[in-house]
């Protein structure tokens, strides 16, 4: 079996995240093929898809938010995700128990009384008039029927996990800064989301299979469930693995991939980018190794925002006041640094409507 080292996968990596060379694509298509992109901070995306689609201009996200073609929603590991609408309402039931579980870990002893079918049952006939509503406002109609329990266990099971639900704009939109309301699928996007598969059968598994195939591969399954969050996959990877090829790590592990992506030549240059906080070409794996070094790896789950050079995790970044300041992890080359002066120049154009492209590069690290 052929062994990919971490060049030919980080390559590859690149590849699929749209993030090797920018993208012809229109925004939708974009979210679509990342299978979404995590957003719990509203405006990552944005920086997101400017480091990865040609030409993106931030109005045409902004668009697809108010047109209902993409939504903000819980969904990957209980986090938020900007996905297109399709993708909600295909995927939210597949994530379901997942959701519930998650919800209800840092809550267990507080929410012990609480009857959680009852619960979702009085937060569908709460939301049932299609009225957005603030965590606040739900948890304050509800705390009547559970007057021992705080508000933020009762809002985040039932807004997080038990109902589907759409975080409506302001929220999410370019340059916006609200608060989060939020409505049910059915008043927002027209329908529910499709219930599970009768008869034990995976469809959304399997095609979920596919999906993160195309998008993060070649993965391990382990690298799947970190991606989603989801248990019970093993059978749909099963019933998907004819149509599969089969690669190993440096370490060994089963690495599976869809036949006809894209695998680049480790050879291949990869250009600076810029990510955003949280960005899922390094949250989508288990073994990040890919990307990031492990010395790094802490700064990919606290938020910080970095730089890819020559296709790997170099400086974090931060913006202020219309310049774009640089902190390297490692020594790099002049070209290097040259690269990285040039692409934030255009960054900081970009977060600043072109009035300035001013950078600050902090001495390298040793």
């Amino acid at each position: 079996m052929t062994v990919l080292d971490a060049r030919a996968l980080n390559r590859a990596t690149l590849a699929r995240q749209l993030l090797l060379g920018h993208a012809d694509l229109p925004v939708l298509d974009a979210v679509t093929h990342l299978c979404g992109l995590q957003a719990q901070e509203p405006q990552e995306p944005f920086v997101g898809l400017w480091s990865r689609v040609r030409g993106f201009v931030p109005a045409a996200l902004s668009d697809l938010l108010l047109d209902r073609q993409v939504v903000r929603i819980h969904l990957m590991r209980r986090t938020v995700h900007l996905v297109s609408a399709a993708d909600a309402l295909a995927w939210r039931a597949r994530h379901a128990d997942m959701l519930r579980g998650r919800a209800l870990g840092p809550y267990r002893e507080e929410l012990a009384g609480v009857d959680l079918d009852e619960l979702a049952a009085a937060g569908r006939a709460l939301l049932a008039d299609g009225e957005p509503r603030t965590m606040a406002e739900v948890t304050r109609a509800l705390a009547g029927r559970w007057p021992g329990v705080g508000p933020r266990p009762l809002g985040e099971m039932l807004l997080s996990a038990l109902v589907p639900v759409v975080q409506l704009p302001p929220r999410g939109l370019w340059r916006a800064r609200a608060g989060v309301r939020t409505v049910t699928f059915s008043s927002w996007l027209g329908r529910d989301p499709d219930p599970p598969a009768a008869g034990g059968r995976d469809p959304v598994g399997e095609e979920l299979v596919r999906r993160y195939l195309a998008a993060f591969g070649p993965a391990a399954t382990a690298d799947l469930r970190a991606w989603c969050g989801l248990t019970g996959l093993p059978a749909a990877v099963s019933a998907v693995r004819p149509e599969l090829v089969s690669f190993r790590d440096e370490r060994g592990r089963e690495l599976l991939d869809l036949p006809g992506a894209p695998r680049p030549d480790p050879g291949t240059p990869a250009p600076v980018r810029f990510l955003p906080a949280f960005d899922n070409v390094i949250l989508g794996y288990h073994d990040r190794s890919r990307i990031i070094d492990a010395a790094h790896r802490g700064l990919s789950v606290a938020g910080a925002r970095v730089v890819l050079v020559d296709g790997r995790v170099s400086a974090t970044w931060t913006a202020e006041a219309g310049t774009v300041q640089v902190t390297p992890l490692r020594r790099w080359s002049r070209a290097e640094r040259a690269a990285v002066a040039e692409e934030g120049g255009a960054l900081a154009s970009f977060l600043s409507d072109g009035e300035s492209d001013r950078v600050r590069i902090e001495a390298s690290a040793r």
